[in-house]
């Protein structure tokens, strides 16, 4: 659902106020803002690490100029890239680790198997925990599992979108890799 601006302190009250209803997973990505909502995010769990599950997102050329949109440069998910993502949010999370870490599109540059084979290293390292994919497809999903199992797979599902249901909901059942749906409400479409 695409919001607006609010002060600071708004949104960090309000991501206090929806861990204090039982929220412990919070989803964010470099990518917002850009950079902006990993920050936000890491000042409202400032203290309550162990209390919340961070799941972020890299896969985008991000320019170091312009505003919103006009700031992306395209998908990019080179290994140096995608390790430089990490740690820039690392910084802006301000965390240790970071519990899942999805790659936000495919890139139809880089193999998926070289994008896992990076992610499964910093898992060895401790950077990162689990490994997720968004909008990939049944077959990508099976390559990906091949080089390391993928923990979540994120695509949107609504009463709108139901092609997960043709695919890719099956293959992550039988994968074992959990189906975490964007746009519920429909917002994207």
């Amino acid at each position: 659902m695409a919001y607006g601006g609010a002060e600071t302190s708004q949104a960090i009250n309000t991501i206090h106020a929806a861990m204090d209803m039982g929220v412990t997973f919070l989803d964010t990505a470099e990518v917002y803002g850009p950079f902006d909502n990993e920050v936000l995010v890491g000042k409202a769990i400032k203290g309550f690490r162990d209390k919340v599950q961070i799941a972020t997102k890299f896969g985008f050329r991000i320019l170091p100029t312009g505003q919103g949109l006009e700031r992306m440069a395209g998908v990019d998910s080179r290994p140096a890239h995608i390790r430089e993502s990490v740690e820039g949010s690392l910084k802006r999370l301000n965390v240790e680790t970071i519990d899942l870490l999805y790659q936000h599109r495919v890139d139809p540059a880089v193999p998926v198997e070289e994008v896992v084979g990076t992610m499964a290293d910093l898992v060895k390292e401790g950077k990162i925990r689990h490994i997720g994919l968004s909008e990939v497809s049944a077959q990508t999903l099976r390559r990906a599992c091949k080089v390391h199992p993928i923990a979540a797979v994120q695509t949107e599902y609504s009463l709108w979108s139901r092609e997960p249901e043709g695919g890719i909901l099956h293959t992550c059942r039988e994968l074992g890799s959990a189906l975490c749906h964007t746009a519920r409400l429909a917002a994207a479409s």
